[in-house]
């Protein structure tokens, strides 16, 4: 009996080690695979039986040990959309199924990868070279990230709209002396409702003292439209409450605006002293689609944030912004490193179409593995648990990165030399349990 179990076990141990070489082949065969997660083997024993006074042989089978959660090498790349994962986590992907004018119907069975080496297809969506569609956190209608579910990205290539301006911050100093008493112009530009560039015209007057030796605290703005028609003026005031006690700051009394209706639109009222509150003055010009209200943001009461007056004699011009943009055409995508992905345009603005998350389990090992290094979630994985990176244990995004096979090629080698060296024991004893046996059968003769 225990030369036919000797047989049986070493047979076993050719299929353990057959097992073992497979997962040598394919490891080595993966070593250059973008995301590929190599396969270890262990070795398990089972007994036929087993005493204090006896112990018949049995035999050893071969079972995979998954190295899911080892990071591979993240190499850095010249491709704006790849994205690598530094740490735990998965990007969720999704199997297009079939495509109709441009939208995709895909497999409801999400699957996870480390496979980040993704760009754009003819429609749009983010797909990695296992034809992965990449999942994410999409906006709302209201532009808001919908964080509770992920569905797959598509970067859309329209033009981008034209925007209005409606708010214009300004960043200068008017000079407390001036070179000469004329008025100091200052050009605003803003976009109007169908994305036309429009140069406002801000003239400054400074007016004189009302007392003699006094410093000179209160200026008189005019606002221009293109054509150089007035649409109003008003004052603005420096000081303490519009009563400077011998010090210039920042806006400090009433931005007070004058009424008026000429052609092109009104200046009205602006903003009244109140400590801390936004120093503003509304305008509202007339471009040829009706009137446009635009807020002009100087700074905040009391503060040299916005518009001030301090010493010196030119006017001196720091910053100027607005939120209006003309139309544009898309001109590509990008990843940033908090998962975003930005559609840009040639006007200089961007937008972000959908935020990349990561995809975390209780055991990543237990993953199911699927074709083009994907895995699918099981009972033993745990649930899926969708987290922005960085944050509870999810790792960091890297862009224009790929993580690449975790498989090392010298520790494989030396895993199929021990495997080649138990493969040929196992051969020896087959052959050696056979001569036994034909020794054994020889005896009748």
């Amino acid at each position: 009996m225990s030369l036919f179990g000797a047989m049986n076990t070493a047979i076993s141990g050719l299929r353990a080690q057959s097992a073992a070489f497979g997962n040598i082949g394919d490891n080595v065969a993966n070593s250059q695979t973008v995301g590929f997660k190599r396969v270890d083997t262990t070795f398990e024993d089972y007994l036929s039986s087993s005493s204090a006074t006896d112990n018949q042989s049995g035999t050893v089978t071969a079972r995979p040990d998954y190295a899911n959660t080892v990071q591979g090498t993240v190499a850095q790349t010249e491709k704006p959309l790849n994205l690598a994962i530094a740490g735990q986590g998965f990007f969720t992907v999704s199997r297009e199924l079939s495509s109709n004018n441009g939208t995709g119907t895909f497999d409801p069975q999400p699957e996870y990868t480390r496979t980040g080496d993704f760009s754009l297809d003819r429609d749009g969506y983010l797909v990695n070279s296992s034809a992965g569609v990449l999942n994410g956190w999409l906006p709302d209608a209201k532009g808001v990230l919908d964080m509770t579910k992920v569905a797959p990205i598509q970067v859309g290539q329209s033009a981008f709209s034209p925007i209005a301006t409606t708010q214009v911050s300004m960043v200068a100093n008017l000079p407390a002396t001036p070179a000469s008493t004329g008025a100091v112009a200052s050009p605003v530009q803003v976009f109007d409702a169908l994305g036309n560039a429009q140069n406002l015209q801000l003239s400054w007057t400074q007016k004189p003292a009302a007392t003699p030796g006094a410093n000179a605290d209160t200026w008189t703005v005019k606002v221009l439209l293109p054509n150089g028609t007035s649409l109003g003026t008003a004052d603005v005031t420096f000081g303490t409450n519009g009563a400077p006690p011998g010090t210039v700051s920042g806006v400090g009394g009433v931005v007070g605006g004058t009424t008026t209706t000429p052609p092109g639109g009104t200046v009205v009222a602006g903003s009244t002293y109140a400590a801390g509150s936004p120093a503003t003055l509304q305008i509202k010009p007339d471009f040829g689609s009706g009137p446009q209200a635009i807020t002009l943001n100087l700074g905040t009461f009391g503060q040299g944030n916005g518009l001030t007056q301090y010493a010196g004699a030119d006017f001196s011009l720091k910053s100027l912004t607005q939120d209006g943009a003309a139309p544009g055409s898309f001109s590509g995508v990008t990843t940033r490193a908090n998962g975003d992905v930005v559609a840009n345009y040639d006007n200089g603005q961007s937008r972000t179409v959908a935020r990349v998350p990561l995809t975390l389990f209780s055991n990543a090992n237990a993953l199911q593995r699927q074709d083009g290094q994907a895995f699918t979630a099981t009972r033993d994985s745990g649930a899926p648990r969708t987290l922005a990176s960085g944050s509870n244990g999810a790792g960091n995004l890297v862009t224009r990165s790929v993580e690449g096979s975790n498989v090392d090629i010298a520790t494989e080698f030396s895993k199929l030399i021990v495997a080649q060296r138990a493969y040929s024991a196992n051969t020896k004893m087959v052959t050696t349990a056979d001569e036994l046996l034909r020794e054994t059968l020889d005896m009748k003769r």
